[in-house]
């Protein structure tokens, strides 16, 4: 695995300058007024493993290669004795071509599935539950100062979800430190960036938290857990059957983390409570109105 540098500040963060992620739209507001603000830019993205079309996801567009390599990885397309060969961008055609050694065991079986931006839906493939089967997450420990230290940094970093809305945040963190943010108009494609880059970069998951700005859904959770990080924490709220999936495999659930509170709904064991909640800062506003609930 690869050997982070733990002592500088993230490896990958939000670009909220990039003019290709978002536009100024001209509207009126309440008052009849006109007024302009910008919007995040929605493009589709196809993905291919090998010759067979997979699927085309709804992205903002940046880091085609990392989301590619994550959706395949994260829907157990992409085993761990598959040895991918190359990973072809063309952004005239805005496809992702994923070339593995030897055909994997799915192309054959696979029809061309569309996986939209909607926060609810998006593209499960049936077998994304099997995939569980068999994995252990390690028994590390998480603090509650680091969870307080990271909420803080992530709350405060310049993002498209700060500075538009409409999107959401996965960061990937190390004890107290966020390492890599990524955003998209689905939470999904957050999280598959982020399992993108830890393939291509050979980054191991057993000490990670995983930190997201969006709910903690079922598929929140099966993805966390099938990339192999034991921690999942977010500043919104939960989903049942997340919670009762989280507590099958073991992985530790903290929500509705906003200034000194969280709720933890599954793996308790694993929290070290090392701080007093009362010496912590309160949530600013801005934050609380930015939420992508």
């Amino acid at each position: 695995m690869a050997k982070l540098d733990l002592s500088a500040g993230y490896l990958i963060a939000p670009d909220p300058a990039n003019p290709r992620l978002t536009r100024l739209v001209t509207g009126r507001d309440h008052l009849g007024q006109q007024t302009e603000i910008s919007v995040v830019e929605e493009r589709p993205l196809t993905i291919y493993l090998n010759r067979q079309e997979i699927v085309t996801a709804m992205t903002i567009g940046d880091y085609p290669e990392y989301l590619a390599l994550g959706f395949l990885k994260n829907q157990g397309m992409l085993l761990a004795e598959d040895v991918i060969t190359r990973v072809d961008y063309d952004e005239e055609v805005e496809t992702v071509v994923v070339r593995t050694e030897v055909e994997t065991s799915h192309e054959e079986k696979l029809q061309k599935k569309t996986r939209t931006s909607g926060c609810a839906v998006g593209t499960v493939f049936g077998d994304m539950m099997a995939g569980l089967e068999g994995v252990e997450l390690p028994p590390v420990e998480v603090r509650s100062s680091w969870l307080y230290a990271l909420a803080q940094a992530i709350n405060r970093t310049p993002s498209l979800y700060l500075e538009a809305g409409a999107i959401h945040g996965t960061v990937l963190c190390h004890q107290d430190r966020p390492l890599v943010y990524m955003e998209d108009v689905g939470r999904h494609n957050a999280v598959d960036k982020i399992a993108g880059w830890m393939l291509s970069e050979g980054v191991g998951a057993a000490d990670k938290i995983l930190y997201t700005t969006g709910r903690l859904t079922s598929e929140m959770v099966i993805k966390t857990a099938m990339m192999g990080i034991p921690v999942l924490a977010s500043r919104s709220g939960f989903t049942a059957w997340g919670v009762e999936i989280a507590r099958q495999v073991g992985l530790t659930l903290i929500g509705r983390m906003r200034g000194q509170r969280f709720v933890c709904l599954a793996g308790e064991e694993r929290l070290l409570r090392d701080v007093d909640p009362g010496t912590m800062p309160q949530e600013e506003t801005k934050h609380r109105r930015k939420s992508a609930e």
